[in-house]
C-alpha cells in the first residue's frame, strides 16, 4: 500500500508558512536552523515536492531534508553523490526522478535512492578534464509534465533529455546561458549573457529573440503566455558593482522595468504569494507586485542564488555560506509540532502489488476494474484486492478495453494485446515506435486506439487499420458516445470529432494540452489538461472554466450529469456537483494519473508509485 508523507514531513510543508496572516512584503526572513552546511558551502538551487526538499551546491552537495523529529538523525542530510563538482541547478517531476545539473557538464540522475552519473565530467588520459563539449559547465535546467527536461550553460549549450537520452540541440548563440523555462504551450525559453533570450518553438528549433538590452540575466519567470520577466545585472563603473535590473517581455516587445529601490544583481525570481519574489547579492529579496518592489528583510549579508517554491505558497531560499531562509515564523518549533489533524478524505488508499507507476483504469463490461502502468503491469480488482494479471509484455501499457470478446491492452510502441482470460496474445503490432495512449470502444468489432503522432486506429472485428487523422500532434485521451460520435484529445488543446466517416478538429479555444474527455451527453462534454484547464461543451460552444489551479488535470470520468471526478498531478481532484467543479482532499500529494467512476457506484483513482484511492 502506498505510504502518505509522514507526519514530520507533511508538517514541514503545512507549518512552514508560519506568518500565512502577514503581508508578504513585512514577514521577516530567517535561516534555517539545523541545515548541516557550512560557512563555506554556496547552496545553488533546490527542489520541493512529494514531502520532500533537497538542496544542491558546491562540492557536489545534496542536501535532503528527511523530517526527523528525534535525535536519532539529523533533519537535513548529506547525500551520497558520485562528484565533488559543483551542482548548480536540479528538476524533477518526483523525488524519485530527479536531474541535477553543474559544473563541468555534469549530469546526475536520482531514482530514489541513488544518485547515478549520467554525462560529464570527461577525464583525458593525464588525468585533468578534456577539453570537450560534454565538459562545457551547465547552470540550470527545466521540465515539463511529460519528463522531458532542457539543461543550459556556457557558450550557449542547450541539452535535450527525451525521457530516456541526453541530445544536444542547436544554439542560435554563444552566449552563457544562465536560465531555463518550460511554458506550458510546449515552448521552452532560455536565457543568459548579453542580453541573450531564446525561444524553442514546437517544431523544436531555438530562435534568438531581439532584445536591445545587454543585461546578464540570471532568471527569467514565465508570467503569462509567451510573457516572461527577466532578472540579472551589468557591471557599472560609476556605482562601482554590479546593478540589477529587471526586464519585462510581452507581446513581442521587451521593456525595462525602473523602480527607485536599488537593487543588486539578481540571481532568481518565482511566482510567490500573488506577486514575485526575487533574491540577490548580499542579501537583498524583493517582493515585486504589479509594479510597486518592496524590499524584504533578510537578516543576511550573503548572496541567495535561488528560490524554492513549496507546495504551500511559501518558499526557501538558499544561496553562499550554507543559507537556506525562510519567512515562516518559529520554524524548528513547526517542525517539531504535532501533526495538524487533516481534513477527513473519502478517498482511502487501497492495498496495491507494487510501487510502479499506473496509467490507466477502466471497467469491464461486466463491471469488473482493471488497472494498467509500467513494465506490463495489469491488475485486476477481485473483492477488496488487486491482483496482478501475466503481463502482455516488458512494455509499459498505458489503457485498457474490455469489449465483451476480451480485455486489450496498448501502449509502448504501438503493440496492442488481447487477453482471454488465461493468456494474452499479440493482437497487432504497428512497428512503429509510437505509444497507444487511449482505448474506446462501443462493441467487439468496434475499437478505437489514439497515440503519439496522431496516431488513430479502428479495429472493426476482423482488424486493426490506421485512420487518417490530419493532425502529427499526440492524441491522449478518446472518449465517445457511439460508433458516429467519438472526440480525440490532444497537444495545443487540440480536440478531434469523429463523425463515422472522417475526423475533423473541433476548436476548444485554449492552447493548453487537453489529456483527457468525458461527457454524458453530446450537448454536455468535458474536457480537462495543462494547469488545471477544464473546458464544457453545452452542444453549441466550448467555454473555458475557472479552476484558478496549477495542477495537470490527467484524467475524468463519471456516470452521470451530476456524478463526475477530475485527477491530476500532485493528488488533486475535483468534483462536479451540482454543475460547479469542487476541490476533494485525496489524502496524498503523488500524483493520479487516471480515474474511473464505476456504475457500481465505486470511484478508482491511480497513479504515481502504484498508489490506488478508493472514494467511499
Amino acid at each position: 500500500m502506498t505510504q502518505a508523507p509522514n507526519a514530520e514531513r507533511r508538517q514541514f510543508f503545512r507549518q512552514l508558512l508560519g506568518g500565512d496572516d502577514q503581508a508578504p512584503q513585512r514577514a521577516p526572513w530567517r535561516r534555517v536552523p539545523e541545515v548541516g552546511a557550512g560557512d563555506g558551502d554556496v547552496l545553488w538551487s533546490g527542489w520541493a515536492g512529494d514531502g520532500e526538499v533537497f538542496v544542491v551546491g558546491d562540492e557536489g552537495m545534496v542536501l535532503r531534508y528527511t523530517g526527523a523529529s528525534d535525535d536519532s538523525s539529523p533533519q537535513w542530510q548529506r547525500q551520497s553523490v558520485p562528484t565533488q563538482l559543483p551542482l548548480h541547478g536540479i528538476w524533477g517531476n518526483r523525488a524519485d526522478q530527479l536531474i541535477a545539473v553543474g559544473w563541468m557538464g555534469t549530469v546526475l540522475h536520482f531514482d530514489g535512492d541513488q544518485w547515478q552519473q549520467r554525462r560529464g565530467a570527461i577525464v583525458d588520459d593525464n588525468g585533468r578534464f578534456a577539453a570537450c563539449v560534454e565538459n562545457t559547465p551547465l547552470f540550470a535546467i527545466d521540465g515539463n509534465e511529460q519528463g522531458q527536461a532542457w539543461a543550459v550553460g556556457d557558450d550557449g549549450l542547450i541539452l535535450h533529455f527525451d525521457g530516456s537520452d541526453w541530445h544536444q540541440e542547436v544554439s542560435p548563440t554563444r552566449a552563457n546561458l544562465r536560465a531555463v523555462a518550460c511554458a506550458a504551450n510546449g515552448r521552452v525559453y532560455a536565457a543568459g549573457g548579453d542580453g541573450t533570450v531564446l525561444m524553442r518553438d514546437v517544431d523544436g528549433r531555438w530562435l534568438a529573440l531581439d532584445c536591445p538590452f545587454g543585461s546578464g540575466f540570471q532568471a527569467l519567470l514565465l508570467t503569462g503566455e509567451d510573457e516572461l520577466l527577466l532578472a540579472g545585472g551589468r557591471y557599472f563603473v560609476d556605482p562601482g558593482g554590479f546593478r540589477g535590473e529587471l526586464v519585462r517581455y510581452r507581446q513581442g516587445k521587451f521593456q525595462t522595468l525602473t523602480f527607485d529601490t536599488p537593487m543588486p544583481r539578481l540571481r532568481s525570481l518565482k511566482a510567490y504569494k500573488d506577486g514575485v519574489l526575487m533574491v540577490g547579492d548580499q542579501g537583498h529579496l524583493f517582493y515585486l507586485k504589479g509594479l510597486q518592489l518592496n524590499r524584504l528583510e533578510s537578516n543576511s549579508i550573503h548572496d541567495l542564488m535561488d528560490i524554492i517554491t513549496l507546495p504551500t505558497g511559501e518558499a526557501l531560499a538558499v544561496g553562499d555560506f550554507g543559507s537556506i531562509m525562510t519567512a515562516a515564523v518559529n520554524f524548528t518549533a513547526a517542525l517539531a509540532a504535532p501533526a495538524a489533524a487533516r481534513e477527513q478524505s473519502r478517498w482511502q488508499p487501497m492495498i496495491s502489488t507494487g510501487k510502479r507507476q499506473l496509467w490507466g483504469i477502466h471497467e469491464g463490461v461486466d463491471g469488473t476494474c482493471y488497472a494498467c502502468g509500467e513494465a506490463g503491469t495489469v491488475l485486476v480488482l477481485e473483492g477488496d484486492q488487486w491482483r496482478a494479471l501475466p503481463a502482455p509484455s516488458e512494455l509499459n501499457v498505458h489503457c485498457l478495453w474490455d469489449t465483451g470478446n476480451g480485455l486489450f491492452a496498448a501502449g509502448q510502441h504501438g503493440r496492442i494485446y488481447r487477453y482471454d482470460g488465461s493468456d494474452w496474445q499479440l493482437h497487432y503490432d504497428l512497428h512503429l515506435d509510437l505509444t497507444i495512449l487511449g482505448l474506446w470502444g462501443s462493441a467487439p468489432d468496434d475499437l478505437y486506439a489514439v497515440g503519439d503522432e496522431g496516431l488513430i486506429l479502428h479495429y472493426d472485428g476482423l482488424g486493426w487499420k490506421r485512420m487518417p487523422s490530419g493532425t502529427q500532434s499526440a492524441l491522449y485521451g478518446l472518449y465517445g458516445w457511439g460508433q458516429d460520435r467519438l472526440l480525440a484529445v490532444g497537444d495545443f488543446g487540440l480536440v478531434l470529432r469523429y463523425n463515422g466517416r472522417d475526423w475533423a478538429e473541433f476548436n476548444v479555444g485554449t492552447e493548453n494540452f487537453l489529456y483527457s474527455i468525458w461527457g454524458p451527453e453530446l450537448d454536455d462534454i468535458y474536457a480537462v489538461g495543462l494547469s488545471g484547464s477544464l473546458a464544457h461543451f453545452n452542444g453549441q460552444r466550448w467555454q473555458l472554466q475557472p479552476t484558478r489551479l496549477r495542477d495537470d488535470l490527467l484524467s475524468i470520468s463519471g456516470t452521470g450529469p451530476d456524478r463526475a471526478w477530475a485527477v491530476g498531478t500532485r493528488g488533486r481532484i475535483m468534483r462536479l456537483k451540482n454543475g460547479q467543479w469542487q476541490q476533494e482532499t485525496s489524502g496524498t500529494d503523488l500524483g493520479l494519473r487516471a480515474v474511473c467512476a464505476s456504475r457500481s457506484g465505486a470511484v478508482y483513482a491511480v497513479g504515481d508509485r502504484g498508489i490506488i484511492l478508493r472514494r467511499v
